[in-house]
């Protein structure tokens, strides 16, 4: 029911956006520039997932409120050691005299995610975004153990990974997807409609077989047409329960041990990688230097986790006009056919 794809160009500022097919929900990972972003779907958007503050991962926040404010729908924001004190800065950057006129209280939502802890603090647009209602969650487990979020429709989890300074790799995962089964509606002259969304969330709350469901539609005389079934009767013959989708977003990563097993684990099995791929293999050493990955590492990466599909990303300026030898070069590592030498990751 989740759809994911990059907003930019890969030689441009990092972001992908994941948005519900039925449902008008929206998920960021980062906040590069949003000017490709539609402002229908900004207002989508509940939550976001900041890797790290580094200007071409978080300048596309201001343009994001832009469009936000005003609006009845609150925003929830996750991001690493440090967070807040930078989101709070970009607030205190604006004079907010004039927010009183606003008829919707729009408010944000802001997670610190630490290794052992998390921070988080509520703004809101009334009060010129100050912060208030701290709230401080330890933990014993390890960060991946934990969600960062958990919702009907899916969960996130993130763990800190290494580029100099802390940065959040996350991991999606979309619950078991309910698909209606269209033949069986007709034979029990059913139409699809809005109701059938109603029934498939009730499903995935595991609702019992007795609990009455309503189907309802327009009867094409200005009325409303309805039958009254059990729940137990599309789920036994009606519904098709597949696994969800698992996306996951790797980006800014030095090409170290801790480093490949933290990101392993975050994109194991998934069906989908955004992964960085800064330089070619042959300036790994530039790579190192500026903790980024290359091209094959990142090729690497997505094989050693077993993933489904990966869609590299966040390519140096320096490539345009070499991305065929970008993707060749993480195709070959994938299959198999070209790997890092073990020494790079302490592996010799």
């Amino acid at each position: 029911m989740f759809r994911a794809a990059l907003v930019n160009d890969p030689f441009e500022d990092p972001v992908v956006y994941l948005d519900s097919k039925y449902r008008r929900d929206g998920i960021l990972f980062d906040l590069g520039d949003l000017r490709n972003l539609v402002p229908r779907n900004i207002l989508k958007v509940r939550h976001v997932f900041v890797s790290h503050a580094h200007m071409d991962h978080f300048i596309g926040f201001d343009h994001l409120l832009r469009v936000r404010l005003g609006r009845e729908r609150p925003l929830r924001l996750y991001g690493p050691p440090g967070f807040l004190e930078r989101l709070e800065n970009k607030l205190r950057a604006y004079t907010w005299n004039l927010v009183e006129n606003y008829s919707d209280d729009f408010t944000l939502t802001a997670t610190e995610v630490g290794p052992s802890e998390r921070v988080t603090r509520r703004y809101r647009c009334r009060t010129g975004f100050r912060p208030e209602g701290e709230e401080i969650a330890r933990f014993e487990d390890p960060l991946f153990e934990t969600y960062l979020a958990e919702e009907r429709l899916f969960s996130v989890r993130a763990d800190l990974i290494d580029h100099g300074i802390p940065c959040l790799a996350f991991r999606f995962e979309e619950r078991n997807r309910i698909n209606f089964k269209r033949n069986v509606l007709d034979e029990l002259e059913l139409p699809t409609g809005a109701w059938l969304m109603d029934l498939r969330q009730r499903i995935l709350d595991g609702e019992p077989d007795d609990a009455p469901v309503r189907a309802w539609w327009k009867d094409g005389q200005g009325g409303t047409a309805e039958r009254i079934l059990p729940l137990g009767l599309f789920r036994e013959r009606a519904v098709k329960i597949s696994p969800g989708m698992i996306i996951s977003y790797v980006t800014d990563a030095v090409f170290t041990r801790d480093n490949v097993r933290r990101i392993a684990a975050v994109a194991a099995g998934a069906d989908l990688l955004f992964i960085e791929a800064t330089f070619l293999h042959a300036e790994r050493d530039k790579a190192l230097l500026k903790r980024h990955l290359t091209a094959c590492q990142a090729g690497w990466l997505a094989r050693l986790a077993g993933v489904g599909r990966f869609v590299l990303f966040h390519f140096s300026p320096k490539y345009r006009g070499q991305e065929r030898e970008i993707l060749a070069e993480a195709e070959a590592a994938f299959r198999g056919e070209k790997m890092p030498e073990p020494a790079e990751v302490g592996m010799a």
